[in-house]
């Protein structure tokens, strides 16, 4: 999914918690994702009070839309540099293709993840049958040291899990015993849990991980901090476990989002992460050249795509690194 608003959020982290330096509420802000139609997701991360939990450093939740009336998702050729994008659907189906020559869908339960590294570029399309879409895009920023990795692809399908009557799915990393496959370049977890109302479910957790439970469906509670579909509930490093809690009159939906604090600082502009205003801007230069038929880090563009998108001038100000 293209990153078209390219503001920063400006939002601050809502504690909404009674412990101290415990939880935090990570608020969302509504924004369109391009075109007169404009597909309208919910982005909470990155904000100012929170860039990064772990690698995961971008966090779109959109969803139940009616595609009849906001168009569904359509996003043209696009780039991407230094990070690995995360695709995970609740209902729906998405059509991907990109310039390593992947074909792929995108259906419910089931994780496409692509690399960018080095570049690549992809489109995406929810498919002439999906009436509803529902889903969530994620993003991860690659470490210095596998920045301009090969780009790749990978389709995982997790087994979903009865824990303690909770439903659960690791799509990433390993948690009660549930280990994914996938290649990641950190340390990190990424997992769908599903609550029957009221239920509550204790998770053990890595201390050297800092947590981001977003809510989907439901309402959920951790620790005293209370979270509505499209909030996190972010848990610094430091804990060993804690109690996730559903609420009372609907089945609760979430996304466990972890990882080892990133440690690094990224610049994150449009469709790019890089380490310097100048990385970012030769990412750029590189993909409006490219569009034009020149030469490029980005692939080969498939047949079937008719046209790309153009990057957006960059502003009149020096990029800034965050995390």
């Amino acid at each position: 999914m293209s990153n078209l608003d390219q503001a920063p959020a400006e939002v601050i982290g809502e504690s909404r918690g009674d412990v101290p330096g415990g939880p935090v509420v990570l608020p969302y802000r509504n924004v369109p994702l391009g075109g007169p139609r404009a597909m309208p997701v919910r982005r909470s991360l990155p904000q100012r009070a929170q860039s990064l939990i772990g690698a995961w450093c971008f966090v779109d939740h959109y969803g139940p839309d009616d595609v009849s009336r906001t168009g569904g998702m359509s996003v043209p050729g696009h780039p991407h540099t230094g990070l690995q994008t995360v695709s995970w659907l609740f209902t729906g189906e998405v059509e991907h293709r990109d310039t390593t020559g992947t074909h792929a869908f995108v259906r419910p339960g089931q994780l496409n993840l692509m690399t960018a590294g080095a570049g690549i570029a992809h489109s995406e399309y929810s498919t002439p049958a999906t009436t509803v879409l529902h889903g969530a895009q994620l993003w991860l920023a690659l470490p210095a040291a596998h920045q301009f990795a090969a780009p790749g692809f990978a389709h995982y399908e997790p087994p979903p899990a009865d824990v303690d009557g909770a439903t659960v799915r690791v799509f990433i990393g390993a948690l009660f015993g549930l280990v994914s496959p996938v290649p990641v370049y950190s340390p990190l977890l990424g997992a769908e849990v599903s609550l029957a109302p009221g239920q509550s479910l204790d998770v053990a957790l890595d201390p050297g991980y800092e947590m981001g439970f977003l809510c989907d469906t439901g309402s959920l509670a951790v620790d005293g901090a209370f979270a509505k579909p499209g909030e996190i509930i972010y848990c610094p490093a430091g804990s060993s476990g804690i109690t996730l809690r559903g609420g009372p009159s609907q089945r609760t939906r979430l996304l466990v989002l972890g990882g080892v604090p990133f440690g690094e600082q990224i610049v994150m502009w449009w469709n790019f992460i890089g380490r310097s205003h100048e990385e970012v801007a030769g990412f750029r230069q590189d993909w409006q050249r490219q569009r034009a038929g020149g030469p490029g880090r980005y692939g080969v563009f498939p047949d079937a795509w008719q046209h790309t998108l153009a990057a957006p001038e960059l502003p009149n100000v020096r990029l800034r690194p965050r995390g």
